[in-house]
């Protein structure tokens, strides 16, 4: 399944090239407007490789009390911030590539602050599951910001691409609407993870210290693995 998401992406990308080509000879908008769509099958696609923090988002939001709402736009910061940041990257390419790149794709710099953010917000909900207080609603905003720092590698592609043929509105166009497919895979991650919390609680609802208890207890594990994603980043 892996090898056939990754033959679509591909396809997708050489088709997209293709246009981008095309509107760098003629400047006809329709031209690449007519597969701009696509893009949106392309981030759900890559979004459904191994990656793009879906596993730190659900761990995040199994751990928290948000609510469906807040869990969906945790989701999409999180795709917001993933995709935005290699556009920045791309834009600012000629500062950035030799200081936050470490090879193609990679940014090392702002991996490495993704991880310290995310194992910070881990030790508060270690500190919150002792206390037995309740999450802060700006405390989600910032797990999905810091789990989106790392940047999306195929948009960082899809932008240096259009930039090196001279149009970096067409990457800028493509990131956009490859963000919305990235945030429909994200947000169903995000519906799947609190639906799933809710109803477990909801089965417990008759026996509130249980609840308490077992509150505490995912609000710790998540906490821990959050604080281990941390700790692995500064051990690499």
């Amino acid at each position: 399944m892996f090898q056939d998401l990754v033959a679509i992406q591909r396809e997708i990308y050489l088709a997209f090239a293709d246009r981008i080509g095309d509107f760098a000879k003629t400047g006809d908008w329709t031209l690449l407007a007519a597969y701009l769509p696509m893009g949106i099958l392309f981030g759900a696609v890559h979004a459904l490789t191994p990656g793009h923090s879906k596993a730190v988002l659900a761990t995040y939001l199994t751990g928290s009390t948000a609510s469906i709402p807040r869990g969906l736009a945790v989701s999409l910061i999180l795709s917001f911030v993933h995709v935005g940041m290699s556009v920045l990257i791309a834009l600012l390419s000629l500062p950035l590539v030799s200081v936050a790149l470490g090879s193609v794709g990679r940014a090392p710099m702002l991996e490495d602050l993704s991880r310290g953010l995310l194992g910070v917000i881990g030790i508060w909900m270690l500190w919150q599951a002792v206390r037995g207080t309740g999450h802060a609603h700006g405390q989600g905003m910032a797990a999905g910001f810091a789990a989106g720092l790392i940047p999306c590698p195929l948009t960082l592609f899809v932008m240096t691409f259009a930039i090196s043929r001279g149009m970096p509105e067409a990457g800028i166009a493509f990131a956009a609407v490859m963000m919305i497919g990235v945030a429909l895979v994200l947000s169903t991650v995000a519906l799947a993870t609190v639906l799933f919390r809710q109803q477990l609680l909801g089965l417990l609802a008759s026996r509130p210290r249980t609840v308490d208890a077992f509150t505490r207890a995912i609000q710790i594990v998540a906490g821990l693995v959050l604080v281990a994603v941390a700790l692995n980043a500064i051990r690499n």
